[in-house]
């Protein structure tokens, strides 16, 4: 029997959890000890009394695995409670951020926009001006919800010595281009939304401005919104034309929580 055509075409958007490939500092690591299905043997004769290995079909029960994480391992999507206690000081007033178990639905299943950054040079810090460029260039006027992804060079080094120093950041001033026009959600490739850390170690000791610490990220606390982190193939979608599915793990009370981040692309067209 043949199967019908596909409407639909899903595009990965999500990286591995696995062990031992560079997506975070070493410290931050995920660690995930597989479990055979011999090896839970002992555990299925606990919950199942007087049952012996030869009661098992070939000695085996399940396979399984116990996983070690921060919710910030793997693609995840950040709260606004992530980077701040507050939210929305310029858009109504200030109130407590909302947790990653409150973020509403809604803002995780929006058409997608994505701005090719991949030739900034790693820790530069995008400004209003260049997203507004890019969206010129592409030909797409934002609209309220657009889930705004950011294509950096750090992609291109995912599992490499440089992943975590890799690709631009996003400015204050970038950041609330988009969350003055709507946009609730956004994302990246690289480790983090904001410049690399030690780009922003380095301009922080010449100049003094400590408002440039996590500027993009610290956006959020004048109007409230998520991004993702740690995206993946973002070099394989079109400026738009696609929707972003990308809901986060319910985890109560949280900063953050797991996504298997996916475009969309109807009657399975993709450009």
């Amino acid at each position: 029997m043949s199967l019908p055509k596909p409407r639909r075409r899903f595009v990965d958007l999500s990286i591995y959890l696995e062990n031992d490939v560079l997506s975070d500092p070493p410290p931050l690591a995920p660690k995930i000890t597989y479990q055979k299905h011999a090896d839970t043997l002992p555990e299925f004769m606990a919950m199942l009394p007087g049952t012996r290995p030869e009661d098992y079909p070939e000695g085996e029960a399940a396979a399984a695995e116990w996983v070690t994480l921060t919710t910030h391992n793997g693609t995840h999507l950040d709260a606004p409670w992530h980077f701040h206690s507050t939210q929305d000081a310029k858009n109504g007033g200030s109130r407590p951020s909302i947790t990653i178990d409150e973020v509403p639905l809604e803002w995780c299943f929006q058409n997608g926009v994505k701005l090719d950054f991949r030739h900034f040079p790693d820790g530069y810090v995008a400004t209003a001006a260049d997203v507004e460029s890019e969206l010129t260039r592409i030909g797409h006027t934002l609209q309220p919800l657009d889930i705004v992804v950011v294509n950096t060079r750090a992609g291109s080094r995912y599992g490499h010595p440089d992943y975590l120093g890799a690709g631009c950041g996003m400015g204050y001033e970038a950041t609330m281009y988009l969350l003055e026009r709507g946009v609730r959600l956004t994302g990246t490739d690289a480790w983090s939304w904001d410049a690399p850390f030690s780009y922003t170690a380095k301009k922080v000791a010449e100049t003094g401005n400590k408002a440039l610490i996590w500027e993009g990220h610290k956006a959020g606390r004048d109007i409230g919104y998520c991004h993702l982190e740690k995206l993946h193939n973002l070099e394989a979608l079109p400026p738009h034309g696609f929707t972003i599915s990308c809901f986060p793990h319910k985890i109560r009370g949280a900063s953050a929580g797991w996504t298997r981040a996916v475009a969309i692309f109807e009657d399975g067209a993709i450009a």
